[in-house]
């Protein structure tokens, strides 16, 4: 299955690889996986409550795990915005899922992409995570043209254990990511 190897390439190679590289002394030390935050804005749910419920489900099949609803904290007038409304969504994958959603992104998705050149070697934070911006759910195979009334983009956000942006950038290419060069 897709998930074995992912997971297995981490174990047999890429661990063993980020141990020499890095001067780990135990094989605890070396950067790993955490889990993968994939997060969806969707303002125009607060005036038309099924296209949250379409959101939903898009994200569902797409990451293979119910979202949850985030509501507004405050309200903004200027938005029209009310406390408690609808106004995206998150899901939070770890262990098999996690790398079940990471396979087919690196492999079937990234690729899909329009004019792919590669992904942005810039988008780590400084402390080992990484930033993507998807700008459409429709380059997951799950995803038909039938089925979509609107295009959405969505963020998702890789959490490593790395201690700084060199160790997961190496942690992240052992994996196979397509960093622009």
């Amino acid at each position: 299955m897709a998930i074995d190897r992912l997971k297995d390439s981490y174990n047999n190679t890429v661990r063993a690889d980020l141990q020499k590289r890095f001067g780990y002394s135990s094989a605890m030390a070396v950067p790993r996986l955490v889990k993968v935050v994939v997060n969806q804005g969707i303002g125009e749910a607060k005036d038309d409550s099924k296209m949250m419920d379409k959101a939903v489900k898009e994200m569902g099949l797409i990451t293979l795990q119910r979202p949850v609803i985030t509501k507004s904290k405050k309200s903004i007038s200027n938005f029209k915005l009310r406390e408690g409304q609808s106004v995206g969504l998150k899901v939070t994958l770890r262990g098999e899922r996690m790398y079940t959603f990471l396979e087919k992104l690196v492999n079937i998705a990234l690729p899909r992409i329009r004019d792919f050149r590669g992904i942005n070697p810039n988008s780590f934070d400084g402390r080992g995570n990484y930033n993507l911006g998807i700008k459409e759910q429709m380059v997951f195979p799950e995803i038909t043209y039938d089925m979509v009334d609107q295009t959405r983009g969505f963020d998702v956000t890789i959490v490593t254990t790395a201690q700084n942006d060199e160790e997961a950038r190496a942690l992240l290419e052992g994996l196979g990511f397509p960093f622009r060069k």
